[in-house]
Parts: C-alpha cells; sequence; structure tokens
C-alpha cells in the first residue's frame, strides 16, 4: 500500500542466506526502532478497561504517520490493521476490532515502521488493570528469558546458543516455550532470514556475525495437566513484552536503559 523512494530504487528479495549490512546502516534501524518504541510508549495510557483494540490500532496508526514513519503490516499481504493486539490465550497475530479490553487481561501489541526504508519491529505486553499473579508471573519469565537471550547476541556465538538460554529458563520455572512462532532477520526487508528459534542446543546454528539484524520473538505458555498448544496461534496467556531489531554487537547502557520494565501496567 505504501512505498518509499528508497524502496523503490532498490529491490530486496529473502533468499537463505543471512544479510550482512554495513556500519552506516546502523543508524537507519535505531531511527526506526525508536519510532516504533516511542509509538508503544504513547499507546500506555490508553489500554485501559472499555477501550477496543481497534481504538488502539487507530491511534497507533495516526502516530506513525504523524513522526514520519509507514505501518509496515497495514496492506502486507492484505492485512489491513496497523498493529496485532493478542488478547490472553491468543499469541500472536490477534487482529484489533470491536474486542473490548476487560480488567485483568493482558494484551500484546506488535507494530512495525518503516522509515526511510528500514523496518522497526518491537511488542510490548501491556496489563489491563489488576492481572492475577500467575499471569504478571508468566510475562515476566518470558521478559526475563528474552533478556537472557539478548545477552547472547554476541559474534562468535550461535542462534543456537540464544535458544538454549531462553528454554532453560522458561523450563526451570515450570514452563514451556511456544515453537510455534519464531523470530526472524529484519532491516530492508520485514521479515528477511535467519529464523531465529527460541529452543536450542548450544554451539548448534549459524555464528552470528556483525552486521545481522534479528528479532529476538520470545513466547512462553504456563505448564498445564492436559499441555498441547490449541489452534494455530493460540495458546495459555503468553508473549513477551518487548523487542527490538538488535545489530550483532554487545549492548550499550542506552540500548539496556530502552529496555524498560517487564510489564507495562495500564488502569
Amino acid at each position: 500500500m505504501y512505498e518509499t523512494p528508497e524502496l523503490a530504487e532498490e529491490t530486496f528479495t529473502r533468499t537463505s542466506a543471512i544479510r550482512l549490512y554495513e556500519p552506516g546502516d546502523f543508524e537507519g534501524m535505531r531511527v526506526a526502532g525508536r519510532l516504533v518504541a516511542e509509538a508503544l510508549d504513547m499507546i500506555t495510557p490508553f489500554v485501559v478497561p472499555g477501550v477496543t483494540t481497534q481504538e488502539i490500532d487507530d491511534r497507533i496508526r495516526q502516530f506513525t504517520l504523524d513522526n514520519g514513519g509507514l505501518p509496515a503490516c497495514l496492506g502486507y499481504k492484505g492485512y489491513m490493521k496497523t498493529v496485532c493486539t493478542s488478547i490472553n490465550h491468543v499469541v500472536c497475530h490477534g487482529i484489533p476490532g470491536d474486542r473490548v479490553l476487560k480488567d485483568g487481561d493482558i494484551v500484546n501489541i506488535d507494530h512495525t515502521v518503516i522509515v526511510d526504508g528500514w523496518h522497526g519491529d518491537s511488542s510490548r505486553m501491556y496489563a489491563v488493570g489488576n492481572v492475577a499473579p500467575r499471569v504478571k508471573k508468566l510475562v515476566d519469565v518470558t521478559y526475563e528469558s528474552l533478556a537472557l537471550g539478548l545477552e547472547q547476541v554476541k559474534p562468535g556465538n550461535t542462534f543456537g546458543d540464544i535458544g538454549f538460554v531462553i528454554q532453560r529458563y522458561v523450563e526451570a520455572n515450570r514452563m514451556s516455550v511456544v515453537r510455534d512462532f519464531c523470530g526472524h532477520g529484519i532491516g530492508r526487508l520485514f521479515h528477511d532470514s535467519p529464523n531465529v528459534l527460541h529452543y536450542g542446543r548450544k554451539g548448534e546454528g549459524a555464528v552470528l556475525k556483525p552486521g545481522m539484524f534479528v528479532r529476538i520473538d520470545r513466547r512462553g505458555r504456563r505448564q498445564r495437566a492436559s499441555g498441547g498448544v490449541g489452534a494455530l496461534g493460540r495458546c495459555c496467556k503468553a508473549r513477551q513484552r518487548r523487542v527490538y531489531p538488535l545489530p550483532v554487537h554487545p549492548p550499550t547502557a542506552s540500548t539496556k536503559a530502552a529496555r524498560g520494565n517487564s510489564l507495562a501496567t495500564t488502569s
């Protein structure tokens, strides 16, 4: 639906190869990542009981356009919304509409922007009003496992190292990793190689190199006697709080500060 001059001049297609970007490309990713983070900050006071997910979508779309970005999801493969709003047992890709948020819900808002051809892709988990302690623990554990995974993102490590520490921490807390979805490469493309799994074995998978941009997209679920996942895209209450596209280099102090708290609480 939308096209920038940069995308019109140069065509990027996904291949099996992991794309390596140049040092000069990092600033474009930082700008895009900053805008999507600001959009998720902006919407926080509006994620309250009685609000519809469509209102959330409308506000984020207008904010993105007003601040020089384009909503990457709008028109993507026929999708006609700006964000995904995944409530409670919906793992991801929930579609905004007339669903009204209720006290005790948790909702993940997943947003991607395009700025000068660069994709900034992030999501945040919001607690609507007062959530049950077991739900807050689930969100905290998934966020903490994300932080552990980010610590493994450095040249010389492997993608298996990332998945290993995430899986180990989640399972130590009597939860399990949702394996139906994964993270991905990002940059000039919305979804690029590689697929980033949130489980795995140390030392396995591709080696991380400077210039890679990836999204680590953690999802967990509470253990239940029945086990298993229901319909595709649904499970017990789950998902990470926030994700940033991450260049493969040690995180700076400002990057760590930007991660914030594990749960955005609204009332």
